[in-house]
């Protein structure tokens, strides 16, 4: 399936007005699909899993922007470390402490967003509000010591319903915490929430960054 310009354009336009960041949702997608899509301009692409992203990295242009946004195994860091973006799905410790062990041989400083569990879905992964409370305060310690990853934002998935009222509340909830926390830490200024259904939502609540695939690529295939 090409990739949809117009709407494509249209969405730049208007993030762009609001000085959001567009991540292209590119989990599934052949290497043509977004080749296409980074010559209109677009270079943040966003993929789900490990291998698939090794696969495309390899035969797309250098100057790609990969974001890793699914749930990631610590035993899988290792292969993307050497050329990841942004990881924007941490959910605990020690994921961050693998991230910068293997950072630290690549001689790179990965930036990484704190994934947050906002929605009522249990499938969801994620940290709670305890949880992250734990990470940024009982254990900054240990986190000065990390120096090949840096903690620049927080990254949420809202429900998965038709009713946008829970889901206005599940993103306001989330800027909250990162009010919150971004009083502790300077370097937080990436706020990553916002997907094809409910992104005009995020940014109406604060979001700096949104992950889009089927409004661009049309729908996902599923295997």
């Amino acid at each position: 399936m090409p990739v949809n310009k117009e709407v494509y354009k249209q969405l730049i336009a208007d993030l762009g007005s609001h000085d959001v960041t567009l991540v292209a949702v590119s989990k599934t997608k052949s290497v043509e699909e977004i080749k296409e899509l980074y010559d209109l301009g677009q270079r943040d692409f966003g993929e789900n899993y490990v291998q698939e992203l090794i696969e495309k990295q390899l035969q797309l242009p250098k100057d790609t922007r990969w974001h890793f946004i699914g749930h990631l195994q610590s035993n899988k860091v290792k292969q993307i470390t050497s050329f990841i973006h942004l990881i924007q799905s941490v959910d605990s410790l020690k994921l961050l402490l693998e991230i910068n062990k293997q950072a630290q041989k690549d001689n790179r400083v990965i930036d990484c967003l704190l994934q947050i569990h906002i929605a009522q879905e249990e499938t969801k992964f994620g940290l709670d509000e305890n949880e992250l409370n734990e990470l940024i305060h009982t254990n900054s310690n240990e986190l000065h010591k990390l120096k090949n990853v840096k903690i620049t934002g927080l990254m949420g998935m809202a429900s998965f319903t038709d009713d946008m009222n829970k889901v206005r509340n599940e993103f306001k909830y989330l800027k909250s915490l990162f009010n919150k926390f971004r009083t502790h830490n300077s370097e937080l200024r990436t706020l990553s929430m916002g997907m094809s259904s409910d992104y005009p939502i995020a940014i109406e609540e604060g979001s700096t960054m949104v992950r889009i695939g089927s409004l661009i690529f049309g729908v996902r295939e599923t295997n």
